[in-house]
């Protein structure tokens, strides 16, 4: 593929396809990926106008036949190495911000954890993270 995007582009892209996997985009998952994109320092040099704009191209980029494979390969092109576990620590943010992880959103966390090569503890430390922050009383 001789396209590219950004890395802020390829951040939201892994935010859209994490909440976008049970064909429901939930409320809290949208208002998640903007509060990162506006809170997150990986996001400093980023206009929050355009996560919208990001999040549509990456929906327009999911309708083709290979869509989801598309799309991650962009992902894995964009990013450095360093900011995998960012974009992994992102995607389990948004599947957890309403409350109810979807076996297709866990399927498409397995995809990403083996598509950047993530290895198992850091993946589980980062998941185990965002169950002490989603954690309600």
């Amino acid at each position: 593929m001789s396209e590219t995007v950004s890395i802020h582009e390829a951040l939201i892209y892994v935010m859209v396809i994490t909440s976008a996997s049970d064909a429901k985009m939930t409320d809290s998952e949208l208002a998640a990926i903007g509060d990162m994109a506006r809170t997150l320092p990986v996001f400093t040099d980023f206009d929050p106008a355009d996560v919208l704009p990001a999040a549509q191209r990456c929906g327009e980029r999911l309708q083709g036949e290979t869509g989801l494979t598309d799309v991650l390969s962009l992902v894995a092109d964009a990013l450095p190495v360093h900011l995998y576990d960012t974009a992994y620590a992102m995607a389990v943010d948004v599947a957890a911000a309403d409350m109810d992880v979807s076996r297709e959103e866990l399927r498409v966390l397995q995809i990403l954890r083996d598509r950047l090569r993530l290895d198992k503890l850091t993946t589980a430390a980062i998941e185990r993270g965002a169950i002490a922050r989603h954690r309600r009383v």
